[in-house]
């Protein structure tokens, strides 16, 4: 197949998602025909499962195939994390968060961010903590650090014991001595 066709496909694919959800599917489709194993186009098939249809198990499919054919495709673990957690997967998303530490060019302070997500998951808030400041720590764009910054408020918020509201006691009728 001329791979620039397969590329037209995939990113007509890109250009639609996800406001043509249509002509997304079409030239998904199309490119999945020519290739079935265009990583770019298991990815975004992925995505269209998970965000537009709900069906984390498809899409849990889609991502592993995407990332059995191009494991360098950073892309595709941030994505398949947060279908992992949504579908209550946490062993197998920890598993692929330890693996995508090891990934290349990945940006480890947003796998930190699904660190922590999964550690609130299982109710270690301090854990949570602990990973979302280190996603604090390696973050570069301002916008993500600020993000950042309010989840690790909202996972405090958790975490403080909730204050006991002192209602007044009954003074005791003190029995005063008459001298």
């Amino acid at each position: 197949m001329d791979t620039n066709l397969l590329n037209n496909y995939v990113l007509k694919a890109i250009n639609a998602y996800p406001y043509d959800l249509e002509e997304t599917v079409e030239n998904l489709n199309y490119a999945l025909s020519y290739e079935p194993n265009n990583a770019y186009a298991l990815y975004l098939m992925g995505r269209l499962q998970a965000e537009q249809f709900g069906d984390y198990e498809k899409a849990k499919a889609y991502y592993a195939e995407a990332l059995a054919n191009k494991m360098d495709f950073q892309k595709v673990y941030s994505r398949y994390i947060l279908v992992l957690i949504w579908n209550h997967d946490y062993e197998e998303a920890q598993k692929l968060i330890d693996f995508a530490f090891t990934v290349k060019g990945i940006y480890i302070s947003e796998i930190h961010l699904y660190q922590g997500y999964v550690y609130e998951c299982l109710q270690k808030y301090k854990d949570a903590l602990k990973a979302l400041k280190q996603a604090k720590k390696l973050g570069y764009n301002n916008n993500f650090i600020s993000f950042i910054e309010s989840e690790i408020k909202r996972i405090k918020n958790k975490v403080k014991p909730k204050k006991k509201v002192k209602t007044k006691s009954k003074k005791k009728k003190g029995k005063k001595k008459k001298k």
